[in-house]
């Protein structure tokens, strides 16, 4: 697309969507939100981007192909859920550690590892999906 005001409002769309898109993220372990949420909103910003400068653009922007995004989140998944069967508890139980880093306790569990799989599919996936469709309409 052309547009002038797109293009200089983009960068800044774009980074408090992405922003939001993590908050929506974090959060959603304990509150609503979560991965699936998350990487939808994260898409958005990508395909919004991609209107403004191109699938190119979106393509160099993230590095890795789609898939193969989706694919580490999908591992990702799936090793948070057999975690549990490590130690013992049903498939997909949480487990919690709370290791000290830099003098401050953080939590940290296998339901936000399980999260940021479901996350990175949702954004592989989907993007995937959308680059796709945005090429076959720039020809």
């Amino acid at each position: 697309m052309k547009s002038l005001i797109l293009r200089t409002a983009t960068p800044v769309i774009v980074a408090v969507m992405v922003m939001f898109s993590i908050f929506v993220l974090l959060r959603g372990h304990n509150e609503p939100g979560g991965g699936f949420i998350g990487g939808l909103i994260a898409v958005a910003a990508l395909s919004i981007h991609g209107i403004a400068f191109g699938v190119e653009t979106v393509r160099r922007a993230i590095v890795f192909h789609p898939l193969a995004i989706a694919g580490a989140g999908l591992l990702l998944s799936t090793l948070s859920g057999l975690l549990s069967m490590l130690f013992h508890v049903p498939f997909m139980s949480g487990l919690w550690v709370t290791p000290v880093i830099l003098g401050q306790e953080v939590p940290l569990s296998s339901v936000m590892s399980f999260d940021i799989g479901v996350y990175l599919v949702v954004v592989g996936a989907v993007t995937s999906i959308a680059l796709s469709l945005e090429e076959r309409g720039d020809e």
